[in-house]
């Protein structure tokens, strides 16, 4: 059988369905399979699914397969039923952004445009008409889902409860985590070698412009590991996944020219636009970074190595060495402590696993409120740079406790209740909604035990 969580596996399985959009490399009857309220699914809908699953390796039957589709298709269908019935609408505009971030994904993944097409046998325009359509039904369905667990809550008691019914056994280990703070300085003189840097490119440039292989010379210097193997070429993009000021020029491209010098926070590019088509752009890009002399490294771990020296001898309080000396902007502000740098969450507490490995290297040996020694890294640019680290506290590894992991068992309770709801919510629209499924599938056995036939 195929085992999956009751309620909240919609939203997984409806991003699947535009994570790999549905393949018609065969002709497929259109033939209902089931009719709930005013939505229909097709017999089309449920084999392309099942085609996916085979080749993402499921090693479920196919009559098992079917099943499993179906149950998440008339799912599906009962909250895009009770939309329309509570007049939620969501527009194209609304999920425009999302559309082409996917699309440009599957492009990547597919090699090109031609070869997405060839794959789905559909054209561009077809594809996006897919992805679109997914997008909106997921955000319906969000919205109907928000609606429905809007009350739900889960207070201190209750989330006692849901511990103590967790057996010990079952409980999880949870990796040592740490919090750290830090101080940051740049390579001194940055500015003497952003020309040096600068003008290398101009160098390359004039070998580009004088005839040679942009392709060739992306090979051969290009410090962007991930595209220069491939001559530079950095594969569709929409202007929101590239850096700012490489999208602008990349945009006013016409094709096979080669850019002036760009800077981004990510050094020095020349770029050549090899196509566009609509908002996706595809170009090829010579990447050289700012080099750090070796006197500049030592002045630098030099300077660190006073200033950490000071904090120990209570000279200096770290956060007001953070806020006075560091050049890292998200943490100088709260005194040097470290957070992630994704801005919807802002975490401090991380797995030695997450840090980068020569922070790794320094951490993992510090007791609580000790400072590393002054070292050299790269920062979440790919920069070199030079830090010392504070280790502010830890938790070790530990199985699961309210304690320490409060936040995280208060998601999974609430998780849970939100689950409990959208499946009591659908055994009572499933009784008042009109409902009809082709004899073809009524040997599927949740159709029966879970009240769908009538």
């Amino acid at each position: 059988m195929i085992k999956r969580s009751s309620g909240l596996f919609l939203i997984a399985a409806v991003a699947m369905l535009f994570a790999v959009l549905p393949v018609n490399s065969q002709v497929l009857v259109e033939s209902v399979v089931a009719i709930v309220g005013n939505e229909v699914i097709y017999l089309s809908d449920i084999e392309n699914m099942v085609i996916e699953y085979k080749r993402n390796g499921s090693k479920a039957s196919v009559e098992e397969l079917r099943c499993a589709v179906l149950e998440e298709q008339l799912i599906s269908k009962l909250f895009l039923d009770q939309a329309r019935i509570d007049s939620i609408i969501i527009t194209d505009d609304m999920v425009e952004g999302d559309l082409n971030m996917r699309l440009n994904d599957v492009i990547r993944r597919a090699g090109s445009e031609t070869a997405l097409e060839g794959y789905f046998k559909k054209s561009m325009i077809e594809i996006r008409q897919d992805i679109r359509k997914a997008l909106i039904e997921q955000e319906t369905m969000r919205e109907v889902q928000a609606g429905i667990a809007e009350k739900v809550t889960v207070t201190p008691a209750g989330l006692k409860r849901f511990f103590s019914n967790i057996p010990k056994d079952s409980l999880p280990v949870v990796p040592a985590r740490v919090q750290i703070s830090l101080i940051q300085l740049d390579p001194p003189e940055n500015e003497e070698n952003k020309t040096e840097a600068r003008q290398k490119l101009l160098d390359i440039r004039s070998e580009i412009l004088a005839g040679k292989s942009f392709n060739v010379l992306a090979i051969m210097y290009s410090e962007d590991k991930e595209t220069a193997s491939n001559g530079g070429e950095k594969g569709y993009l929409t202007r929101g996944e590239l850096e700012k000021e490489y999208a602008d020029e990349a945009f006013s491209l016409t094709r096979n020219i080669v850019s002036k010098i760009v800077e981004t926070r990510l050094g020095f590019h020349i770029i050549q636009l090899i196509d566009r088509k609509g908002d996706l752009v595809n170009t090829r890009h010579i990447l050289i970074k700012p080099k750090v002399k070796p006197d500049e490294a030592v002045r630098a771990l030099t300077k660190l190595d006073s200033i950490a020296n000071l904090i120990r001898k209570d000279s200096m309080e770290f956060e007001y060495a953070a806020r006075r000396y560091s050049s890292h902007k998200d943490s100088r502000i709260n005194g040097g402590k470290f957070v992630s740098i994704d801005p919807s969450e802002r975490v401090t507490w991380f797995t030695l696993e997450e840090l980068n490995q020569e922070m790794y290297i320094q951490v993992r040996d510090l007791k609580v409120g000790e400072i590393s020694e002054p070292f050299r890294t790269t920062d979440e640019n790919n920069n070199v740079v030079f830090r010392i680290v504070k280790l502010d506290n830890e938790i070790p590894a530990h199985r699961a406790n309210l304690e320490d992991d409060y936040q995280s068992l208060a998601n999974a309770a609430l998780m849970e209740e939100r689950t409990k709801t959208y499946d009591k919510w659908i055994r009572k629209k499933i009784e008042s909604t009109y409902i009809k499924i082709s004899d073809e599938f009524k040997s599927c056995n949740f159709l029966q035990t879970k009240g769908w036939l009538k």
